[in-house]
C-alpha cells in the first residue's frame, strides 16, 4: 500500500477585515513535504500521526505540501491555486497511490472558489482515479458540501468544540482509510441539514450528552463513523450550518436513516444550545463580587480562531474605565506595539498606543503608560495535548491591569500564554481571553466561573442577525422553524 499525505487549513470569515494572502500562510507555516521531519504542531499533528500509522503497517508513504494560516477573510486567489498546485504536483509524482489523506478544515473560501475543499478533493480524486481512497479530516466548524461528499470515500470531522480530539479523530481517519483501502469495508456518506445556525459548546449540556450518545453509535449496526459537522457562522455559504454526517459500510440507507435521526434529535434541544451571553457592563458586574478565584472572561467576538483581528480594546476599555486593580487581559495582536516594546526593553515605562487598528471592529486605540515586565519570544501554548507557538510577546503593566500582546496573530488557548510570561493568574479577579470557546479546556480548571461576552467586534454572536448574501435565512434561530 502507498500513502499520499497533505493538507491546506484555513477558516475563512466572510466579514474579516483581514484579507487570507500567502503571507499568512508563511506565517501560519508551509511545509514542502517535510511536515514530518520537523516537531509536531496543533495543524501538522494528523500529518504526523499517519505516518506513523502508515510506517507500522509497513506502507509507503509520499507526503505533500502542508500549508496553514490563522483564521480571517477569503484567501486570495493565487495564493490558493498556487498551493492547491503543489498538493496536485505532489501527488501527480507519487502516483500511483492507495490511499490519500487531506488534512482540512472546511471553511476556506477564496476569490472565485467558494468550496475550496471540494475543489481540492475533486482534483485529487480526477488524479488518483476511482479505485484510491480519499479521505479528508475537518474542524467541525466547516461547510460539508456535495462535492466533497461525492468526491471524498471518508470525511472524518472532530467531535469536539473546543478541538481537543484532533489526534483521536486523525487515527479514526486513517483506521477506516486502511480497513477500506484492503477491502474490509464500504464506506457510505451520508448528511442531513439540521436547520441551525449557532455556536454548539460540547462541555456543556444539551451537547455534551448529544455527543456522547452520537459516538455510542459507531461500531453497531455497521454505523463506521457519526459525526456532527456545527457550521461556521460568520463564513457567508450556501451550506452554513449544522449537518449530520454518518458513514455506514456498505449501507446507503442506513447512513441516511441515522443522519436524519441525528439532525431530528440536535433540532429538538436547539433551545438550550445557543448559550446567552452578558455584555460587558453585566459581565463586570456578575465577575467582580466572587470571592473565590480568577473569573475568567471570554471576549469571544475578537477571536482570532475566527476570523477577527485579535486587537479590539472594548473589554479593556470597560475594565480601565471601571478602575479595576486585579486583571489580565490578552493577547492583544499588536505588531506595531510589540516592536516598540522590543525597542524599549524589559523594565522601561513608556507611553503606548494600543489596540484598535483595524477598523470600527477594533475599537479606538488605547493610549496608555506601560511597563514593559517581561518579553519572551520561544514560549508556545497548548491546545489540548498540541503545542502552538506565540511568537514575540510582551507583559506589560498598566496602573493594576496586566496587558499581554504578542505580533504573532493567535486566539488564547491556556493558561501557559500568560504563565509563560510569569504571570501569576491565581493573584488575579478577572484573566480576560481573546477567544469564544477554545480557551475552556485549558482556563475552565483554574476558574472561580467562565464568563463567556457578548462584545462587539468581528465575530459577535447574534446568530439570527448575520447579514449573509449566499446563506439562505430558513435556519433557527433566524426563524422557529425552518423545515416548517
Amino acid at each position: 500500500m502507498k500513502l499520499f499525505m497533505a493538507g491546506i487549513a484555513t477558516e475563512t470569515n466572510s466579514f474579516s477585515p483581514l484579507p487570507t494572502g500567502m503571507l499568512s500562510f508563511e506565517e501560519g507555516g508551509i511545509d514542502h513535504g517535510d511536515t514530518t521531519s520537523k516537531p509536531l504542531q496543533y495543524w501538522t499533528a494528523p500529518l504526523h500521526i499517519w505516518r506513523r500509522a502508515a510506517t507500522e503497517k509497513g506502507w509507503e508513504v509520499a507526503e505533500g505540501l502542508m500549508a496553514v494560516a490563522q483564521p480571517a477573510g477569503p484567501t486570495v486567489r493565487a495564493t490558493y491555486e498556487a498551493l492547491r498546485d503543489e498538493i496536485l504536483d505532489g501527488l501527480r509524482a507519487a502516483m500511483p497511490v492507495d490511499v490519500v489523506l487531506l488534512a482540512l478544515h472546511g471553511a476556506m473560501i477564496a476569490d472565485g472558489y467558494d468550496d475550496c475543499e471540494g475543489d481540492l478533493i475533486a482534483r485529487c480524486r480526477e488524479i488518483a482515479g476511482d479505485r484510491a481512497v480519499i479521505g479528508g479530516l475537518l474542524d467541525p466548524h466547516s461547510h460539508l458540501t456535495d462535492t466533497m461528499l461525492e468526491r471524498a470515500t471518508l470525511l472524518v470531522p472532530y467531535k469536539e468544540y473546543p478541538h481537543v480530539d484532533v489526534p483521536e479523530r486523525a487515527h479514526d481517519l486513517f483506521r477506516l482509510a486502511a480497513e477500506a483501502a484492503e477491502g474490509r469495508i464500504r464506506p457510505v456518506m451520508r448528511d442531513r441539514d439540521c436547520g441551525i445556525v449557532c455556536a454548539m459548546h460540547t462541555p456543556y449540556e444539551p451537547m455534551r450528552g448529544f455527543v456522547d450518545a452520537m459516538s455510542a453509535r459507531e461500531g453497531k449496526d455497521g454505523v463506521l463513523s457519526a459525526s456532527l459537522i456545527h457550521g461556521f457562522p460568520w463564513g457567508d455559504h450556501p451550506r452554513t450550518g449544522a449537518r449530520s454526517l454518518v458513514i455506514c459500510d456498505g449501507d446507503a440507507e442506513k447512513a441516511e436513516a441515522v443522519a436524519a435521526e441525528l439532525a431530528q434529535e440536535l433540532f429538538s434541544i436547539r433551545h438550550g444550545l445557543n448559550r446567552p451571553h452578558p455584555d460587558i457592563e453585566t459581565a463586570l458586574d456578575r465577575a467582580l463580587p466572587n470571592p473565590s478565584g480568577p473569573v475568567v472572561l471570554a471576549d469571544v467576538a475578537d477571536n482570532a480562531g475566527g476570523g477577527a483581528p485579535g486587537d479590539a480594546t472594548f473589554l479593556l476599555d470597560a475594565i480601565l474605565k471601571r478602575g479595576i486593580d486585579s486583571a489580565v487581559v490578552g493577547i492583544f495582536w499588536d505588531p506595531m506595539a510589540m516592536r516598540i516594546c522590543r525597542e524599549a526593553g524589559e523594565g522601561a515605562t513608556l507611553s503606548l498606543r494600543l489596540g484598535g487598528k483595524h477598523g470600527p471592529m477594533s475599537g479606538n486605540p488605547l493610549d496608555l503608560e506601560v511597563t514593559v515586565k517581561r518579553l519572551a519570544s520561544d514560549l508556545t501554548q497548548r491546545f489540548g495535548d498540541l503545542p502552538i507557538p506565540l511568537g514575540h510577546m510582551a507583559w506589560l503593566a498598566c496602573g493594576g491591569i496586566d496587558i499581554v500582546v504578542n505580533d504573532l496573530r493567535t486566539q488564547t488557548f491556556h493558561p501557559e500564554a500568560y504563565t509563560g510570561l510569569g504571570i501569576d493568574l491565581a493573584a488575579r479577579k478577572l484573566v480576560c481571553v481573546k477567544s469564544s470557546q477554545h480557551f475552556h479546556a485549558g482556563f475552565a480548571p483554574i476558574a472561580a466561573e467562565v464568563i463567556h461576552v457578548a462584545t462587539p467586534g468581528s465575530i459577535t454572536p447574534d446568530y439570527a442577525n448575520i447579514p449573509y448574501r449566499n446563506r439562505a435565512p430558513n435556519y433557527w434561530p433566524k426563524v422557529e422553524d425552518p423545515f416548517a
